[in-house]
């Protein structure tokens, strides 16, 4: 199927690894212009030599987008390099797990707050410029009261966020989604890590998923770049759980 996304340009936060990096790669497989930031550059420059061998152009910067002006540094450039963006991925997570002010403060300052930030400052673009589309990354913890308290509540917050604006923006022809993953392992992330230092708790989260495995950052992306693509023009303002069945509730 062609999505329709050849030309197009798009941002991605936090795309150096896992699954900013495969939304990003799906992106320009399907010939979408990419711009891609995160905070660490080694990672960040190999994904961006992987993004370039796709033909497509790209741009890359080493930011924490918790930082506020730095994020808008990173849009602005990006937009500079690429002309109008039609699609905003909010991916970067602060991860914070501890019920402390350390823990609120990552998950508040980069989980809700660059995507509140980079969602108002691009959509006005997209605005002007007729549409687009934006997909927040929620999870299933966002959905449900078993993780970490600040974790879930900044991703409950932004399902609020992405149907509040999906709402506002519609008569603009402006789409909102969120895409809630279940437990998604890959290398170097969160679930691999557990899995090695800690396989008890690995074995009982993978037990409650009826799939019988925990997902693929690369499962993830394909339903971000349908849900940002034309093909899902008659989709916004919805979270789609993407789990294999992780997350039990009817809503």
């Amino acid at each position: 199927m062609d999505l329709g996304l050849k030309g197009k340009s798009a941002i991605v936060t936090g795309a150096s690894k896992g699954i900013g990096k495969a939304i990003a790669l799906r992106l320009a497989q399907e010939g979408a212009n990419v711009a891609i930031c995160a905070r660490g550059d080694s990672e960040l420059r190999a994904t961006e030599a992987e993004l370039r061998r796709t033909g497509v152009s790209v741009i890359a910067h080493v930011c924490d987008v918790g930082q506020a002006d730095a994020l808008d540094d990173f849009l602005q450039a990006s937009r500079k390099a690429l002309g109008q963006i039609d699609i905003l991925i909010n991916n970067a997570s602060g991860f914070g797990m501890s019920d402390d002010d350390a823990g609120w403060r990552a998950g508040v300052d980069v989980d809700l707050m660059a995507t509140v930030r980079a969602t108002r400052t691009v959509t006005s673009w997209m605005a002007e410029a007729g549409g687009g589309a934006v997909v927040h990354i929620g999870s299933i913890a966002g959905l449900e009261a078993n993780s970490p308290s600040p974790y879930s509540s900044v991703k409950a917050a932004l399902l609020s966020h992405s149907k509040t604006l999906a709402i506002a923006l519609a008569p603009q022809h402006i789409r909102l989604n969120v895409v809630a993953p279940g437990s998604i392992e890959f290398p170097g992330g969160v679930w691999d890590r557990v899995k090695q230092g800690n396989r008890v708790f690995y074995d009982k989260v993978l037990a409650t998923i009826p799939s019988g495995r925990m997902g693929t950052a690369e499962e993830i992306a394909d339903a971000v770049v349908f849900l940002a693509s034309p093909r899902a023009s008659w989709i916004t303002g919805v979270c789609l759980t993407v789990d294999g069945g992780q997350h039990k509730g009817n809503l």
